[in-house]
């Protein structure tokens, strides 16, 4: 099971995780033209290798280590990590919308801090 990005990473993007990621899996990075333009990275399902090294990185724990692990108040976002391509403008778009949707569905979970969002999650499930 491929790992996913979630709701924290929105606002923070940063990209510490990338600098682990042996495969290079984790994209928009920052030398990447997308990503001012990403509201939050993303995680390739059939690059990444399940090897953890991006979950302990992370400084706002925004990735669950498969789909089951993500909280179900999170699980919306696991067709974004699913669909983003980098360079490929309609998968980027779509992702995005799935992300924005997410957003506007969640203005409870989007009103914590971002530092603080992923240990609110239990609160939310």
């Amino acid at each position: 099971m491929p790992f996913v990005i979630t709701d924290p990473c929105i606002e923070t993007k940063d990209t510490a995780c990338v600098d682990v990621c042996p495969v290079d899996c984790i994209h928009p990075r920052k030398d990447e033209a997308e990503f001012a333009q990403a509201t939050m990275l993303y995680i390739h399902p059939e690059e990444c290798i399940d090897c953890g090294a991006c979950v302990p990185a992370c400084p706002v724990a925004a990735i669950y280590e498969s789909h089951d692990a993500t909280p179900s108040h999170q699980k919306d976002l696991i067709p974004a990590n699913d669909v983003y391509r980098n360079g490929d403008a309609d998968a980027m778009a779509q992702a995005e919308a799935i992300v924005q949707a997410h957003i506007a569905a969640h203005p409870d979970i989007m009103a914590i801090p971002a530092a603080e969002r992923a240990a609110a999650h239990p609160n939310f499930s």
